[in-house]
């Protein structure tokens, strides 16, 4: 079962669950400015909702390449620390992954600098 994680879109989720090609499940969650605490629970209601566990996925992918700066972290880091505490490989949206010592990883495509404390 492949997890998909989608925080580019800001005051959004859009979790899905994959297998064989086929979309098994889908959330798209409105966040008001809550993606960071929401993404988890999200993602533990989602495989509750399917009857599903964390250890009943295979991979992990992630929307890359578009957003804000911290929209963008945020999925990115999750998916990465999925990856890493199941031992499960993690790519973008792209198909994209980097192996780097035995793990497999996203680096954020960030579409501009980053804008903190708005100047």
């Amino acid at each position: 079962m492949i997890l998909f994680i989608d925080t580019t879109v800001a005051n959004q989720i859009r979790l899905q669950l994959k297998q064989a090609g086929q979309l098994i499940a889908e959330l798209n969650i409105d966040t008001n400015r809550n993606q960071n605490e929401l993404l988890l629970p999200e993602i533990e209601k989602l495989l509750k909702q399917n009857k599903l566990k964390l250890s009943n996925l295979t991979s992990i992918e992630v929307a890359n390449g578009q957003g804000s700066f911290s929209s963008l972290r945020l999925g990115i880091v999750t998916a990465n620390a999925l990856g890493y505490a199941l031992g499960i490989p993690v790519k973008d949206d792209s198909g994209f992954a980097q192996k780097t010592e035995g793990l497999t990883i996203i680096d954020p495509i960030y579409n501009g600098e980053p804008n903190i404390g708005g100047k």
